[in-house]
């Protein structure tokens, strides 16, 4: 029931921002002959097209890898995917300083992607990277997750537009230091001023509306997260165990895994040596090893992103 009625809000935002723009498109089909009226129409396409839901895009601190360059990597992706039935990422990025791994589709052609976080790919055994890519593959946002996080973000971009408003910083400065040479004078409220007390009263009547269905659709989308919790677990049963999945939640949870590594570059270790500590420190007894990724073939990725790794460690100590 919570389900439905998230999707049927998620729906009705999304409805109200295509009727933007057909309206507006209607408005200047209509009123051809007159300038005003391509300008009403005009503004209501522009409203429309600022409330669309966003595209998922790739973070602009990613870096694509190429398959000749990364080629393990990409085979070990494809692997995992296809035990879990999910389609291979055509590309994959790595980020310096990301701790987290995910999978989405990005663009309008919907392109898988996967996006790796080398601070924790970098201090993983092969049994756990394994494990770090079947929890990202079973966290894809389905459907019903594109429709209502698409509506959360028109939400956001309205609540935005409607509270989130203020003076100019520039003309308050510019006005502060232009009284301050009038000594005694007193210089009244000019009719920017007015107009934007007014507008700031209009959009906090308007806004708490917008607040109020925010508010809503972010409780009933909160209500299903045991039910998408349930549904992630399943599908990454299909290439590792919920044991697995528990102990790598628990170690990227607790962040111990970071402060060695940070230690040891800022004692200027080589990332062979860090990968040395970082392995010695993660093979603790444990489910058997996973037949996806061997040591050999993870020593192989190491290789693949040593010139990533080395450059990414360098920053390790801006993650807090």
């Amino acid at each position: 029931m919570k389900r439905a009625a998230a999707f049927l809000i998620a729906f009705l935002v999304h409805a109200l921002t295509l009727a933007f723009i057909v309206l507006g498109a209607r408005t200047i089909v209509v009123n051809a002959e007159f300038v005003f009226g391509w300008l009403i129409g005009g503004l209501l396409i522009g409203i429309g097209w600022l409330l669309r839901p966003r595209l998922a895009r790739v973070p602009a601190d990613a870096e694509m890898l190429g398959r000749e360059d990364a080629a393990e990597l990409y085979a070990t992706a494809g692997r995992v995917a296809s035990r879990m039935g999910v389609r291979p990422p055509d590309l994959v990025a790595v980020r310096d300083l990301a701790t987290g791994t995910s999978y989405r589709r990005v663009g309008l052609r919907r392109t898988p992607v996967l996006l790796v976080g080398l601070p924790v790919w970098l201090a993983l055994s092969p049994r756990q990277r394994v494990t770090l890519l079947a929890t990202a593959y079973a966290g894809e946002a389905t459907g019903d997750d594109l429709v209502v996080g698409g509506a959360l973000s028109t939400l956001g971009e309205w609540r935005q537009a409607l509270l989130g408003s203020a003076p100019l910083t520039a003309r308050e400065e510019a006005r502060d230091k232009f009284t301050g040479t009038l000594g005694a004078l007193h210089t009244p409220d000019t009719s920017y001023e007015v107009a934007g007390w007014i507008g700031r009263v209009i959009g906090r009547v308007l806004g708490a509306p917008v607040l109020l269905v925010e508010y809503a659709l972010t409780r009933l989308a909160r209500s299903g997260d045991g039910r998408a919790r349930e549904r992630r677990l399943a599908l990454a049963a299909k290439a590792v165990t919920p044991e697995e999945v528990a102990e790598l939640e628990e170690l990227i949870a607790a962040g111990g895994y970071l402060a060695p590594m940070q230690a040891a570059a800022l004692r200027g270790e080589t990332v062979p040596a860090i990968r040395r500590d970082a392995l010695a420190r993660a093979d603790r007894p444990g489910p058997a090893r996973s037949p996806l990724l061997g040591e050999v073939e993870s020593g192989r990725i190491d290789e693949e992103l040593l010139a990533h790794y080395t450059r990414a460690v360098r920053g390790f100590g801006l993650i807090a």
